[in-house]
């Protein structure tokens, strides 16, 4: 191989895979969100910074998600074995359905997970979207339209760090599938 021909393939594989890399600034990313400043928070704080690659800042978002769910879980938990009103207990036990591993949030993270892997950003998108409905069943009650007690605890707080995150997972497959 002549030495213009190994130059000429190293550019277009540099060419290629910058190519395959979607960068957007984080600032753009974070017009999209409902609480800009929490996005800029959230993505700044990626170990090594937010340099804007989409596939990386998604795979750290979805890394936050699961621990925010994780806590979300333990305190659901908590507040559950401190409860004595008996419907405030069947409140915590479906919250903890909402959020648990196997139909609920904990699991559309582990499903989220593997599709990115596999560049599937619409399948991230989709199990994004589940998780925040996920949430929204536990705070205000199941599909059938019942309303679950006045819940005066920080869960609402914690739940809606989750919707927060998964908005910006939502953003963040939207730009990776344009």
């Amino acid at each position: 191989m002549s030495r213009f021909s190994l130059i000429a393939l190293v550019f277009l594989l540099c060419v290629a895979l910058s190519s395959a890399t979607k960068v957007v600034d984080i600032g753009t990313i974070c017009k999209k969100a409902k609480d800009h400043s929490f996005c800029l928070k959230l993505l700044k704080s990626k170990p090594g910074g937010a340099s804007g690659d989409l596939v990386s800042l998604t795979q750290y978002t979805i890394g936050v998600l699961r621990t925010e769910i994780t806590n979300t879980i333990n305190l659901i938990k908590k507040l559950s074995t401190q409860s004595s009103d008996r419907k405030a207990k069947t409140h915590y036990k479906n919250c903890l359905l909402n959020f648990g591993e196997s139909d609920g949030a904990l699991g559309e993270v582990f499903k989220a997970q593997q599709l990115l892997k596999s560049g599937d950003y619409n399948g991230v998108n989709l199990h994004a979207s589940a998780i925040i409905t996920d949430v929204e069943d536990c705070i205000s009650g199941d599909s059938s339209g019942s309303k679950p007690f006045h819940d005066t605890s920080v869960l609402p707080k914690y739940a809606g760090v989750v919707t927060q995150v998964s908005q910006i997972i939502l953003i963040l497959t939207n730009f990776l599938r344009n």
